[in-house]
């Protein structure tokens, strides 16, 4: 319990310096709902969830679904019990659906096998921006050293209950509130035998245009201690990295199976604009990017003193999230994952040798930095889905010599929209660094600041003062 205080108390002072140190433009009412979301979020709450889907003593995708007490069956039936119960407390506004269907055998799967999404929708309260989807997932099957054991015990209480805890936790917090977008909060089976939760629901939603603005992975974010001792509670890693329109086809022509004829029709829509920003120079700047941007940026304006460490690779070296299904249909997608890794606690079977103990298992997490991580994933959807869409048809003129820039954009039409902001910065820098709002215009030009020597965004304003994700521009010549 000691233990506990202390990080609480930690926790408390970062949250409250966010909320002083907020955006200058960020208003009251937005402050304080961002406040109670943040203080809402409970360690111990995620530590009881955690521990409690360690109860299921395995959670592999093939394990038995029958028991009301063992393997992932129950476990998904208890996530489903949990979210329905935050819905009812906060007036039946999440909407909790068992997405399932039939995975068909393959390398990781046996024999055909029923997998179920479980999703819990708050649906956008402002009818312009409704179809605007923000999604954040975590994985509810766990695995031991063998990926085919469906039998022994298989924990997974950092791979991935933590990530699962975190959403669940997230799903409750922000279920009392209202936002323009649509938030999305998904518990996933199958990612061990190959992301198959997560590429059925990012398959079927570009199937059916599903407009999904921004996806949120969390896998593995149970432990600030890495395998050699280091410690650090204050940061967290987020891969980052926009999609190579070429890849899918490169993909698909060394497989067995390449892309049904329907699946093809339904990429072309998003492919070619993703070329053309690559081609612009834009590849450091697609919206996969500019996601972790506004992550990065929001997480530590609000809980200062925690780094969000951002890495501009797709995953890890050998790994892979079920962020990584949406880059492939061309979404910005990203993953979180704490800052060292311990592989004593990760995919082994539970033992100990040689005085060293093995195994996914609750006391090597770290359920206040849960906790934390939860929080910065919480004020990045939450400002995200209060902000208007990203501006359209963004361009830069360059029809002329000049020091100067000139830059325009559709205006848009959502009625929280009151301006629009322009960013730069020098092509040796990940982030924003300066900015300047120009009012509820289509076009302005910024005198002395040269096209040549820096990288532009546009984002649009919301009447709180919460900004879109930025859209680069492309290059207007006449």
């Amino acid at each position: 319990m000691l233990k506990i205080a202390r990080a609480a108390a930690w926790a408390a002072l970062p949250l409250a310096l966010g909320l002083a140190h907020a955006h200058a433009h960020a208003d009251s009412a937005t402050d304080t709902k961002l406040s109670r979301i943040l203080q809402d979020i409970s360690a111990p709450r995620i530590e009881a969830r955690i521990r409690s889907l360690v109860d299921f003593q395995t959670r592999h995708t093939l394990s038995e679904t029958a028991s009301d007490t063992r393997g992932i069956g129950a476990a998904r039936r208890w996530i489903q019990r949990e979210l329905q119960a935050c819905s009812q407390a906060t007036g039946g506004r999440l909407q909790v659906e068992m997405d399932s269907f039939i995975e068909p055998v393959g390398a990781r799967v046996a024999r055909p096998t029923e997998l179920v999404n479980v999703v819990a929708t708050l649906p956008g309260s402002s009818p312009a921006a409704r179809d605007r989807l923000l999604v954040v997932s975590g994985h509810y099957d766990s695995r031991n050293s063998d990926v085919m054991d469906a039998e022994g015990a298989a924990p997974g209480a950092n791979d991935d209950a933590s990530g699962v805890a975190a959403v669940m936790e997230m799903a409750c917090a922000m279920a009392r509130h209202s936002f323009d977008a649509t938030l999305v909060f998904m518990a996933v089976p199958g990612e061990e035998q190959g992301l198959l939760g997560a590429t059925h629901w990012a398959k079927r939603a570009r199937a059916k245009g599903l407009r999904v603005e921004a996806m949120i992975t969390n896998d593995i974010i149970g432990s600030s201690t890495g395998d050699a001792g280091q410690r650090d509670q204050r940061q967290v890693r987020l891969f980052a990295d926009g999609f190579d329109p070429l890849l899918r086809l490169l993909v698909q022509a060394r497989s067995n199976s390449p892309a049904s004829e329907a699946e093809v029709r339904a990429n072309e829509a998003w492919r070619e604009p993703l070329t053309q920003l690559a081609l612009a120079g834009g590849a450091e700047d697609l919206p996969t990017q500019q996601l972790g941007r506004h992550l990065k940026a929001a997480g530590e304006r609000y809980l200062p003193g925690f780094k969000v460490n951002l890495i501009q690779r797709r995953d890890r070296y050998l790994r892979g999230g079920d962020h990584l299904p949406f880059l492939e249909r061309g979404y910005a997608a990203v993953r979180f994952s704490e800052p060292f890794e311990d592989f004593r606690h990760q995919h082994q079977n539970p033992r100990t040798e040689g005085g060293v103990v093995y195994g996914d298992l609750p006391e090597f997490v770290d359920f206040e930095y849960v906790a934390n991580v939860s929080r910065i994933n919480a004020v990045g959807l939450a400002t995200l889905a209060l902000a208007p869409a990203a501006p359209q048809n963004v361009r830069l003129e360059a029809t002329e010599l000049t020091n100067d820039s000139t830059l325009s954009w559709a205006a848009g039409s959502e009625p929280e929209l009151a301006g629009y902001r322009i960013v730069w910065r020098s092509t040796d820098s990940a982030t924003w660094q300066q900015s300047k709002d120009v009012g509820l215009v289509t076009s302005h030009r910024l005198p002395g600041v040269s096209k040549d020597n820096v990288i532009f965004g546009v984002q649009a304003l919301s009447k709180a003062g919460q900004a879109s994700l930025a859209s680069y521009p492309l290059p207007l010549r006449r």
